[in-house]
């Protein structure tokens, strides 16, 4: 063998040896979310400009699926970080003492509603979804229904079988909406509502945005989604009108959170570090017209002007401790009408 090719071979090897040790070197972290599916790929780019030697593993399911999953792993943690889910599923996730509290560099930059009060805070927030109600102009037109202005508004008998809602206890927005339902109405006043209510809904979906998207390809005249939903599917053209109940919405915040007893401790402080920057927040406000970082946000074509007036003073705690008790209420109730799973 010549000398050029011992050099040669060397060479290959050395370079084969490096791809092999950047290859070891590298970083999966699994990490659940509730993130709209068309997202993911986009976050996690981002992500990577910055840290390409960690890659991410998505688990994703609708809100009470992604709560219902961790909370069942409580003894056995599959999952590194929580990337994007309803805050009030962390509050319950942080009473079980399944969240590593950390302070992400840059987290005072953040609004402080956005932030957990515990000192280190075990979530940081990133974006707020707000209910809102899609009606399909077209259908409503066709079948005489009028535009409804309020809650209370969607149970006359003009609507029964024409309202589609999302599922609390698969849903985040199902979740919000029974939540502040229960009150803006009381206790009493909340369940009553729905009792109403039920009698004019369609099916519950197992999705928070499906709703509004059976509105828009005409499936359902009147989707309860939330108001980001409605804009997308607004500015593709659907025939929507996005309506802004007067009693007040609910609405609730997506966040971020590091499971307790994750083995990649470092790596997921790092894609924490990067979920309350900035540049985070500007790709958040792609999809949320409400943010964490201060002065991010900019208007969203179609999204409500008066949406952030209507916003509830939402009790989260509140939402959060009494979870179990309200979903177990509301499937005895009604879940007989719920799409399979």
């Amino acid at each position: 063998m010549t000398a050029m090719k011992k050099i040669a071979l060397g060479l290959i090897g050395a370079a084969s040896a490096a791809v092999i040790t950047s290859a070891a070197l590298a970083e999966t972290l699994t990490v659940y979310t509730a993130v709209e599916a068309e997202d993911l790929k986009k976050y996690a780019a981002e992500f990577n400009k910055q840290n390409p030697d960690i890659k991410i593993k998505w688990v994703r399911d609708s809100t009470g699926v992604v709560t219902a999953k961790l909370l069942a792993e409580k003894d056995n943690p599959q999952a590194d970080v929580v990337w994007g889910l309803a805050a009030t599923s962390l509050m319950k996730l942080k009473a079980e003492g399944m969240l590593e509290p950390y302070a992400p560099a840059g987290v005072e930059k953040l609004e402080g509603s956005f932030v957990d009060s515990s000192n280190p805070p075990s979530w940081t927030g990133m974006d707020a979804w707000v209910a809102a109600v899609c009606v399909n102009t077209v259908e409503a037109e066709a079948k005489g229904l009028p535009i409804p202005s309020s809650w209370k508004d969607l149970t006359k008998p003009v609507y029964k079988g024409h309202v589609a809602m999302p599922n609390p206890a698969s849903s985040g927005t199902g979740f919000l909406d029974v939540s502040s339902w229960l009150q803006m109405f009381g206790e009493e006043g909340g369940w009553k509502f729905m009792d109403e209510l039920h009698q004019n809904i369609a099916w519950y979906t197992h999705s928070g945005s499906k709703p509004c998207k059976q509105a828009a390809s005409g499936e359902v005249p009147i989707g309860v989604s939330f108001a980001f939903r409605g804009a997308k599917s607004k500015a593709k053209g659907a025939p929507l009108e996005i309506v802004v109940p007067t009693e007040g919405v609910g609405w609730d915040m997506e966040a971020t959170a590091i499971v307790k007893g994750t083995k990649k401790l470092e790596a997921a402080q790092k894609l924490v570090d990067f979920t309350v920057t900035k540049e985070a927040n500007e790709m958040y406000n792609k999809g949320y017209a409400v943010v964490a970082y201060p002065g991010v946000a900019k208007p969203v074509e179609h999204f409500p002007e008066n949406l952030s007036a209507a916003m509830i003073n939402n009790d989260f705690e509140w939402a959060a401790v009494n979870r179990d008790k309200i979903l177990a209420e509301w499937k005895n109730r009604y879940d007989s009408k719920s799409e399979p799973k």
